[in-house]
């Protein structure tokens, strides 16, 4: 029997309602038009499992006003789960921005949102019109943000790359109309207004002339009404909101424009300009058609990313694995991942050995070989043997997410030149405005004849979206290019301060090695087969957790009676003989011998039992293998570089003297790396400190620049300003080459935007530009920026 309470909000359902929607394959009954509407909306915006893990019923729709009704939904916390993160008191966002046109949609959105109490932090990217948000969750909540965007003319929605995908499809769609409208009705009118150009000089009959204006008024007006109403929407809600942006000039030339042609057609007298508003509606919307596409390109890297999340996937439910959606998957929840599919969530190995293409998120196109209890990252793919896993997190706090979510807040984050670039674009329009009616009125006293098409082509063939495009184009390029490289930016400020860094500071441990320690060497004083004496160390070490004990052969017969001294080594019963193995004082203290002579002064593990020494263990950390070839590009770069490590042994210096690598120090506490680090800002070095993340926190913090070398287990913790996912130390060379290029690339466009409009400007108002060429003008500039962008993605 069909349940008669309301879906939606819980209340009866009157008999004499029949009100159903069809919702999650199921029949649904409202009480009300108001609670199907928000259902609807729900549903269509892929947030259906609201329904599923909400504690209580949503208020009736009627109740709410039409923004409550709207934006409640976003205070669930089963619904901010799914885009929001937190740390403290503090959450953070990531939205996508409908109706953003041009530079000052992006300083109005932020200037008004940074006005609200409890907002910590507003970044708008113009280039992907996503926006980065934090905000105090004690003073704010998420839905007063929605309303505050919607209450000046824009629209927000949670960014969710299949949404968003969804979204450009149908905005490239849209546009692709309206131009393919304004097209076809310039080429018409173009046409018509050739007949009345050569008429004017050789003559042409009134009913003609007349006919022809007419047949022009007819074919331009759905140009204007329909091609250009971006235009003219993106204008009304600037000047409700009393701020200025491109669009009202733009509107104001094209209405101008077209009521003086109307007035003209009417009257049967003057000068038509249907043919230029036509043009420069075209040609506008081309320039723009552009942009929107480069736009979408740049942001497919973090959508395809999305995109690596498996629908469905194999959870081990009631003694089988069936198939259940990935939305559903929780922690601890044990899935079967066969060969060829994708982890569906970040997870450790519970069974089976395979290899794991990890590329798309560390950029490494060499698999690598997962065994029992290793960690596996959400959206990489089993390549060659099924295994079971665990899930160990789920969501927003996957490595996936978090990465996408690193991204986004690289890209919306603005060095310091962009914020003056659109300070300045903001004060431009009004500028343009002043500057128009200025150049009207003195050619009404010069020509008035032409005063009003060169008031027309001011008004458009000035434009600030060049100037402000020109920095965000370029650090959404470069933030693709560091990605393919397996770099991950967290801050722009990276892109400024890479050229100009004096000083590198690398971490040994995990840093310049593979912190993966193994045996380089063994040393038998006593007449124990090397063999053996490798066996007897490795089932006492069986017992350890130490990293040390992951240099031995693993083996299924441990030790007994194991005693660990923290610190020093462990002892146990092997064959009922009591051995020891740990540091030589260790071995000093536990055991009759007096004193344990190394072979040398490297870092040694000594074996014994009660009266002698059995085998020394030389234990190494690997050098990665780009290392040294790394170290030597960064010293072509005439940069100093400095080894600091906690490693008092000899490893240190003989490491030192393989790469090359000049200032050594080593023995050093956390304390000691940061007394370092302060010598060197005292002598105004700048610097970049390259560490694991997790041991070097402090003096990652205290650098100019830090890189965290990170395996994405600890991203959600590091407070680096780049983290690079593959270990590949040559990355660190191309970020440097990046970096360069991309401060190169936005000075170029700064040039290029001041430039066309100081050239521009004089060309309109002395009359040499006319409306339809101030529109590919305007156009041309902002694609020549966006285009010159693009080169850094082939870095």
């Amino acid at each position: 029997m069909q349940d008669r309470s309301c879906y939606h909000c819980g209340e009866p359902v009157p008999t004499n309602v029949d009100i159903t929607s069809e919702l999650d394959h199921q029949t649904r009954s409202f009480c009300c038009i108001g609670c199907q509407a928000v259902a609807l909306t729900i549903s269509g915006a892929g947030l259906d499992n609201y329904y599923q893990f909400r504690t209580k019923n949503a208020e009736q729709a009627s109740d709410l006003s039409d923004q409550q009704e709207k934006y409640a939904l976003y205070d669930e916390p089963s619904v901010q789960e799914k885009f929001c993160s937190y740390e403290g008191n503090s959450a953070s966002a990531t939205l996508l921005i409908k109706g953003i046109t041009c530079a000052a949609c992006v300083w109005l959105i932020e200037k008004h949102l940074e006005k609200i109490d409890g907002i910590q932090e507003v970044r708008v990217n113009l280039s992907t019109h996503r926006a980065s948000i934090t905000w105090d969750t004690n003073t704010l909540k998420l839905s007063d943000l929605f309303f505050a965007i919607d209450a000046i003319g824009y629209h927000a929605e949670p960014w969710k790359a299949n949404r968003a995908a969804q979204q450009q499809q149908k905005e490239s769609h849209t546009a692709l109309i309206r131009l393919g409208i304004a097209g076809i009705g310039m080429m018409q009118v173009m046409m018509m207004a050739n007949a009345l150009y050569f008429g004017h000089y050789t003559g042409i009959d009134k009913s003609y002339e007349a006919f022809i204006r007419w047949a022009s008024l007819f074919l331009s007006t759905p140009v204007v009404l329909y091609s250009a109403f971006p235009f003219f929407n993106a204008a009304i809600r600037d000047l409700k909101t009393k701020h200025l942006t491109m669009d009202v000039p733009v509107s104001i030339a094209i209405a101008l424009a077209y009521s003086s042609s109307i007035w003209a057609t009417f009257n049967g007298a003057g000068e038509v300009y249907f043919d230029s508003v036509c043009m420069f509606t075209f040609f506008l919307l081309l320039g723009r058609y552009f942009e929107m596409k480069v736009r979408h390109q740049n942001s497919q890297v973090t959508n395809d990313l999305i995109g690596l999340m498996p629908n469905s996937t194999l959870v081990y439910t009631d003694g089988e694995y069936k198939v259940t959606p990935t939305e559903q998957i929780k922690v601890g929840d044990r899935i079967l991942v066969k060969a060829g599919h994708t982890i569906p969530s970040d997870a450790k190995v519970i069974e089976g050995t395979a290899d794991v293409d990890e590329s798309a998120l560390t950029g490494e196109y060499l698999p690598v070989r997962k065994k029992i209890g290793d960690f596996v990252m959400g959206g990489t793919t089993c390549l060659d043997h099924p295994i079971e896993i665990e899930i160990t997190t789920i969501g927003h706090q996957n490595t996936l997410n978090l990465v996408v979510e690193l991204m986004n807040k690289a890209e919306s984050n603005k060095p310091r030149i962009a914020r003056i670039a659109d300070t300045i674009a903001s004060r431009f329009v009004a500028a343009v405005l002043i500057t128009a009616v200025s150049v009207w009125g003195t050619w009404m006293f010069i020509d008035p004849d032409k005063a009003f098409w060169i008031a027309l082509s001011v008004l458009v063939v000035t434009c600030p979206c060049a100037l402000s495009l020109a920095t965000p184009t370029a650090i959404t390029a470069a933030t693709s290019s560091l990605k393919r490289s397996g770099l991950i930016i967290t801050s722009t400020h990276v892109l400024e301060g890479l050229p100009t860094i004096t000083d590198i500071l690398f971490d040994k441990t995990g840093t310049l090695t593979e912190g993966k320690l193994s045996i380089s060497d063994i040393d038998i004083p006593s007449h124990l087969p090397e063999s053996e004496a490798l066996a007897l160390a490795a089932r006492l070490e069986a017992a350890s957790e130490h990293p040390i004990a992951r240099a031995f052969p693993t083996t299924n017969q441990p030790a007994q009676d194991i005693e660990i001294t923290p610190g020093g080594g462990l002892s146990g019963t092997v064959d009922g003989k009591t051995l020891y193995i740990g540091h030589s004082q260790f071995i000093q203290e536990k055991t009759s011998i007096n004193e344990v002579v190394l072979p040398d002064s490297h870092n040694w593990v000594v074996l014994a039992d009660g009266q002698q020494v059995l085998a020394f263990f030389k234990v190494e950390d690997t050098l990665r293998a780009d290392a040294k070839e790394a170290i030597q590009a960064l010293r072509q770069r005439k940069i100093n570089l400095h080894m600091l490590t906690g490693d008092r042994s000899q490893n240190a210096e003989d490491m030192a003297r393989t790469l090359d690598i000049e200032h050594v120090h080593s023995g050093l506490t956390p304390q000691g790396k940061l007394d370092q680090l302060s010598k060197l800002h005292t002598q105004e070095c700048r610097t970049l400190m390259i560490g694991d993340g997790i041991n070097d926190i402090p003096v990652l913090a205290s650098a100019g620049i830090s890189i965290a070398m990170n395996e994405a287990t600890d991203l959600a913790k590091t407070k680096s300003d780049m983290i690079l996912m593959n270990g590949q130390l040559n990355a660190i060379n191309n970020a440097f080459t990046i970096a360069e290029q991309c401060r190169k690339i936005i000075k170029q466009n700064l040039g290029w935007a001041l430039i066309y409009n100081l050239i521009a400007l004089p060309l309109a108002a002395t009359g040499f530009i006319p409306p339809w060429a101030a529109a590919i003008g305007m156009s041309a500039s902002s694609l020549v920026v966006v285009l010159n962008a693009l080169r850094l993605r082939n870095i």
